[in-house]
């Protein structure tokens, strides 16, 4: 999978360079940009065309122009790129104005890296999905997208499974690349921390989703090993 790139937007320069930091602990995500201001930002996301950016964490309250009217000026210019607020703006209309803007997620400060980092990877998750090829099989289909987006599709996992290890799970087998091209429950092991009983779990369970495919793997001594691979 290609990294997702990120442009950062925060003026003040410490919490810029903290977050920066935070995006690339996050696997699958690289910082392409950093902007203190509204006007270096928007300059950031002419460049190219825009198309060199693909996510921006935003800061709401910069110094020359308010965090909303950088993505009122995105849309007017007919820019697609998704929007994370990163704010410490608890107004209530701010965040109604927010959402009708298309602002994916809004993170409130101060918060933790965990926090951070499962903003980052439920929108991972949901933009695997929205720019898959073909067309969507059914409405659960796109009532997972918006489950995953808005940070929902969590609780319908079964018991002893979370959302972020889950996707952890995932990423590992979009990024694997095992002698059949697809990947065992001890390589996922390996590959995300866990265990193997509990990658195998977590597998499991995509498979029954019909988000992973299961395949004997042959040309080992004993019996066959069970691989995985992203549907």
């Amino acid at each position: 999978m290609t990294d997702i790139r990120v442009l950062v937007v925060e003026d003040e320069p410490l919490l810029a360079e903290a977050h920066a930091a935070y995006t690339e602990r996050v696997r699958g995500f690289v910082v392409v940009g950093v902007a203190h201001t509204a006007r270096a930002a928007m300059a950031a996301l002419r460049a190219g065309g825009g198309s060199d950016v693909d996510l921006v964490l935003l800061d709401f309250r910069l110094p020359d122009l308010h965090g909303l009217d950088v993505c009122r000026a995105l849309r007017a210019a007919g820019s697609s790129v998704d929007v994370l607020a990163v704010t410490s703006a608890r107004d209530l209309a701010v965040v109604r104005t927010a959402v009708s803007l298309g602002v994916t997620h809004y993170l409130l400060k101060p918060f933790t890296f965990a926090a951070f980092r499962d903003k980052l990877e439920r929108y991972a998750d949901y933009r695997a999905q929205a720019l898959a090829d073909g067309e969507v099989a059914a409405q659960h289909d796109v009532d997972r997208m918006f489950a995953t987006l808005r940070g929902t599709a969590g609780h319908s996992l079964p018991k002893g499974l979370d959302a972020q290890t889950l996707n952890r799970v995932r990423a590992a087998l979009a990024d694997g690349t095992g002698p059949q091209a697809g990947l065992s429950a001890t390589e996922v092991s390996a590959a995300t921390g866990i265990s193997r009983v509990t990658a195998r779990r977590y597998l499991e369970y995509l498979v029954t989703i019909d988000r992973a495919v299961r395949s004997p793997r042959y040309g080992t001594p004993g019996r066959p090993e069970v691989e995985y691979r992203p549907r």
